[in-house]
């Protein structure tokens, strides 16, 4: 039999949040391991308790959602982030995909669907690549930032545009040099566990079945190249 589904729920409305336990408690595949009401509280307990799947309201006092998706996503690329808003809005939804978030949803989401949501991202799917494709303007508003990022200088918003971040890109980058998990770990100075979270991140974001497609996925979209120099970053790094 395999673990439940640990899920971190993070609002600031203790109504809503028993709302949301009531509706997980009647899963038996999902197990709420915790409530925090404010962004600090949930980086702590995110970090501590190392949930799969994080509810998170974008309107958090303090540090917002959008916030805490983005340092708990750094921390571990494994964890599956949902974005919840009191309405669903374009803008919105453009900021979730930037911090890495796997869905989005308004928060008046029915009890079948939040289930649902929770058990395909905990799967490793990215269910906001539908919501995108169901909204034109921001599908144009992603291929254009996209396009702009292998030549833009603006650090902030290469490290953290999703699909990828920039530590993903030098990894595959390092893949395509044809680097092994360990000289990878040693040239980056990360762990070999952290190389592995990683790759299991990428592959899952490209939505494609192994290293070398993922290389050719990159190489294809210009986010990497082959023969650079040493010393020269590749593309889409800063």
């Amino acid at each position: 039999m395999s673990l439940p589904i640990r899920v971190l729920i993070i609002d600031d409305h203790p109504l809503f949040r028993q709302g949301i336990r009531w509706t997980l408690e009647d899963a038996p595949d999902i197990s709420v391991i915790g409530e925090a009401e404010n962004g600090q509280e949930a980086l702590k307990l995110s970090e501590r308790l190392n949930p799969d799947v994080v509810l998170v309201d974008i309107n958090l006092p303090g540090l917002n959602g959008l916030e805490v998706a983005r340092v708990i996503k750094r921390r571990d690329p494994r964890m599956g982030i949902i974005v919840l808003s009191v309405y669903e809005d374009d803008d919105q939804l453009f900021q979730a995909i930037k911090v890495g978030a796997a869905a989005y949803s308004s928060k008046d989401v029915n009890p079948e669907d939040l289930l649902f949501f929770i058990r395909e991202v905990a799967k490793g799917k990215y269910l906001i690549n539908e919501s995108v494709l169901a909204k034109p303007n921001v599908a144009t508003r992603v291929l254009h930032q996209f396009r702009e990022l292998a030549a833009s200088d603006d650090e902030q918003t290469s490290t953290l545009f999703a699909p990828l971040t920039s530590r993903e890109i030098e990894i595959l980058d390092c893949i395509a040099r044809g680097l092994s998990n360990k000289e990878i770990a040693h040239e980056l100075s990360i762990s070999g566990q952290t190389v592995k979270n990683h790759i299991t991140s990428i592959l899952s974001k490209l939505q494609v079945n192994d290293r070398t497609m993922a290389v050719i996925f990159a190489i294809k979209r210009g986010w990497i190249r082959m023969g650079y120099q040493s010393g020269e970053e590749p593309v889409g790094m800063q």
